[in-house]
């Protein structure tokens, strides 16, 4: 009985440029970005409540921008996952 043997062949591989843990992980771009949109979307009505703060207006801030709301509240997550 005959077996077959395969010859080693040689390979050629192509080596690409690998980045390196450390250079890839500079600033957290997004979460910085969305954190300053958050805030620049909620300037107006923070100057209300620092002049007259009241539960109902910050109720409203709340209920007319839930997504600058979340995205202050998220961002510790926010820069933990992109940090």
């Amino acid at each position: 009985m005959v077996e077959y043997h395969p010859r080693a062949h040689a390979v050629a591989t192509v080596h690409t440029p690998v980045r390196d843990q450390e250079s890839r992980r500079g600033w957290p771009l997004i979460p910085l970005l969305l954190a300053l949109l958050a805030l620049v979307d909620l300037r107006e009505e923070f100057l209300l409540l620092t002049d007259h703060f009241t539960i109902t207006s910050l109720v409203f801030l709340v209920r007319v921008h839930p997504l600058a709301v979340a995205v202050l509240i998220l961002f510790p997550s926010l820069w933990k996952r992109y940090r």
